[in-house]
Order: C-alpha cells, then sequence, then structure tokens
C-alpha cells in the first residue's frame, strides 16, 4: 500500500488490502486534497466495489470510474465534493 500524489490529486494503492481498509485510507488520502480533486484507488479485495458505491453516497464523492485490470486490480477514481 502506498501514497503517490500526482497534480491536483492522488493514487492510493490499497492492493492486497481487506474492507473496510482500502475504504479507511481512501478517506484518509482524500483529506488533504483541494475540493474537486481526484483520488486515484487501486485495490484488490472484491467488497470494495460496494464499500465504495457507498462511501460515495455517504460522502457526497462522485465515483467518476470503476474499472478492472488483468490481475484482478480493481480501479475507482473518486472526485471529492466541493
Amino acid at each position: 500500500m502506498s501514497d503517490t500524489k500526482t497534480e491536483g490529486g492522488a493514487i492510493l494503492d490499497a492492493t492486497g488490502l481487506l474492507c473496510p481498509l482500502p475504504v479507511l485510507k481512501a478517506r484518509r488520502a482524500l483529506k488533504p486534497l483541494a475540493p474537486g480533486a481526484v483520488l486515484e484507488v487501486l485495490a484488490t479485495d472484491p467488497g470494495a466495489i460496494k464499500d465504495f458505491e457507498h462511501f460515495c453516497q455517504t460522502t457526497g464523492c462522485t465515483l467518476m470510474e470503476r474499472s478492472e485490470a488483468p490481475g484482478g486490480v480493481l480501479r475507482f477514481l473518486l472526485k471529492k465534493p466541493g
């Protein structure tokens, strides 16, 4: 698991972590970002799909994209509200 900042956003590698850790780490990674910034989250826990949908519904974040790469890596793009 690692964090990388990109221009206007960040990348969170939560591969190998199980529920609820990907969502908890994403919440922490979003805090310092400016409103409207995008966080890219990589995860391997299949439960992360429902977890991030619920997270966005309850926090106001926008789930801009959800995709799956070869090897079972899930990619989520979350836009911070504001």
